[in-house]
């Protein structure tokens, strides 16, 4: 391990950083672009049940949340 890399990484993790921290705001602009167009609540609310969707089984998610959803 020398300097030098320690130091390149350091200067490229800042620039990931302060990329992410650019996307964040843009995402948060984003959101108030739209919201007096779409529920943001609502619409963050379907897109992380997408997003869930897209990692497991559909057919057995529905299954599930059949099931519990009809739990008295």
């Amino acid at each position: 391990m020398s300097q030098s890399h320690v130091k390149e990484l350091v200067e490229k993790l800042k620039t990931v950083e302060n990329e992410m921290k650019i996307l964040v705001e843009d995402r948060k602009e984003l959101f108030t672009d739209y919201k007096d167009k779409v529920d943001v609540k609502a619409f963050k609310a379907a897109w992380a049940i997408l997003k869930r969707r897209q990692n497991v089984n559909e057919i057995e998610l529905d299954n599930i949340l059949d099931i519990v959803n009809n739990i008295e």
